[in-house]
């Protein structure tokens, strides 16, 4: 019986860029298959045509932009883990790209073993920020590690944050109305709080609950 072979897709519209992440995919072992695309829409049609394990996605690009695709990648294929690759690494823009689904965001300043260690973590279903924004929790872990929360839960969160009701989650994430409910139930137990006004605490101090 053969490996199982790990599919991923790099979206990026400059060919050297996308190349050289291709190569460095490679070095997660001998069992990757990288494809790569210069544009979301060029993206959305490959994963149209067949099943990926991992998608690296530029946010800068002609067309639909990394931030728009996505939602749509969160709506039509939401167990796919999207790891952002880009220039642009302020706080603003990894918050917002989090909040959008992605699994980690990664500056393309990084170093390819920086980079081959978050894909790492990424597959074992952890959400990885940058560096530089980790240093702001505590014991320089990310939220979802300090309170051991999963990217589906993660996703769930910052849509709760926004305001939005089980079923406005359901429909943004793909998912039924009764998931949602479980990842809040597991998001309050995992904050130690009982309602979601508490949760919203807890996220926006960033400091564990005193309950």
């Amino acid at each position: 019986m053969g490996l199982q072979v790990l599919r991923t897709l790099v979206v990026d519209d400059h060919a050297l860029v996308r190349e050289l992440l291709m190569q460095t995919l490679h070095q997660l072992g001998d069992d990757v298959e990288c494809i790569g695309a210069r544009n979301a829409e060029e993206a959305l049609s490959l994963l149209e045509g067949g099943d990926y394990d991992l998608m690296l996605l530029d946010l800068m690009m002609p067309g639909i932009k990394g931030a728009a695709i996505l939602g749509t990648l969160r709506k039509r294929f939401p167990s796919l883990p999207v790891v952002i690759v880009s220039a642009l690494d302020d706080p603003d823009t990894v918050v917002r790209a989090i909040r959008h689904g992605a699994a980690a965001f990664i500056p393309k300043s990084s170093s390819s073993d920086d980079l081959l260690d978050v894909l790492r973590r990424v597959l074992a279903g952890v959400v990885c920020l940058p560096s530089q924004m980790q240093a702001a929790y505590p014991n320089g872990r990310s939220f979802a590690d300090r309170y051991g929360i999963t990217p589906g839960q993660m996703r769930v969160l910052a849509l709760l944050a926004k305001g939005k009701t089980n079923q406005e989650t359901a429909d943004r994430l793909g998912i039924c109305e009764g998931t949602v409910r479980i990842h809040v139930s597991a998001i309050f137990k995992a904050l130690k709080v009982t309602n979601r006004s508490q949760a919203m605490l807890v996220v926006n101090r960033r400091e564990p609950s005193s309950m």
